[in-house]
């Protein structure tokens, strides 16, 4: 996870790429199995409520159907990790380019400028051959085992590295009256906690990786602090410096957009409630 957030820092959408092969190169590590070389890993395991992929069995065999949002790296990625919901949740480890042909990409759905060149698509399946050997784990494997947890922290390692480019514009500004001061100090002092977050995480996940409690409080914990921070961080940048950065700096807004957009993987009151029940749940044990 240590070299996740540089990718954020450096650019945000480099990081959406990154955060998702090194995912899968933990989840194909988990379940024992190898990577193939020189190749660029996605996982695509979004679902419309309601309508997962499913496998549907035919007189010529099974094959998988349905429709899958928020694909990113379609056309850059080779291989995709993909959830199948019905009728068990599996997850399948998928050769893009020798199925390009029963994946049509939608890249319509994806109305704003931010992220545009992840090329975050829906996909839908048109009949795609399901091979056994494809599977990963067993049914519900892919969210039982501690991993899922661990890569939670990774994606708001994302959003960290992100917000820490925009104190590096901040500092950068010659603007020096005492409310652009103060907000500029509160700037700092979010990109130190965001940092502490972090690594305190990564500790404790070094100490401990195979416990499935504890690493899920964890994650929900870290997620829930990494988005405070930086939604403070994105509230102060506005306050301090008004729209000319927002409006007239590419990179600068860019960032902006990109990284609300990214905080909002951060399911807020819903994860909340989620930790509030686990951490009941360790009260009664």
């Amino acid at each position: 996870m240590s070299s996740i957030p540089n990718f954020g820092h450096e650019n945000l959408s480099l990081a959406r790429l990154a955060e998702a092969h090194f995912d899968a190169l933990a989840i194909l590590a988990e379940a024992d199995r190898t990577p193939d070389a020189n190749v660029l890993y996605g996982v695509w395991a979004s679902e419309r409520k309601g309508e997962p992929l499913r496998i549907v069995s035919e007189a010529e065999g099974s094959h998988i159907l349905g429709v899958k949002m928020f694909c990113t790296g379609a056309g850059i990625i080779d291989r995709a990790l993909i959830t199948v919901g019905q009728p068990d949740p599996i997850l399948i480890d998928l050769d893009l380019a020798v199925f390009a042909d029963k994946l049509k990409v939608d890249l319509s759905d994806w109305k704003v400028n931010a992220f545009r060149e992840t090329r975050t698509a829906t996909v839908r399946f048109l009949k795609l051959p399901f091979e056994r050997e494809n599977v990963i784990g067993d049914s519900g494997w892919y969210l039982r085992r501690p991993g899922f947890s661990h890569g939670a922290c990774g994606s708001a390692s994302c959003w960290a590295g992100g917000s820490v480019g925009l104190f590096d514009y901040a500092i950068t500004q010659s603007r020096c009256d005492p409310h652009t001061l103060a907000h500029s100090g509160a700037i700092k002092a979010s990109a130190w906690a965001l940092q502490a977050y972090l690594t305190t995480a990564g500790h404790e996940i070094d100490a401990d990786p195979l416990d499935c409690r504890r690493a899920q409080i964890r994650a929900l914990t870290v997620r829930h602090l990494v988005e405070q921070e930086c939604t403070a961080v994105l509230q102060r940048l506005g306050r301090a410096y008004g729209p000319h950065p927002l409006a007239m700096d590419k990179l600068v807004s860019e960032r902006y957009q990109e990284l609300e957009l990214y905080l909002r993987q951060c399911h807020a009151e819903r994860d909340l409630e989620c930790l509030g029940e686990e951490l009941g749940k360790t009260r009664r044990i």
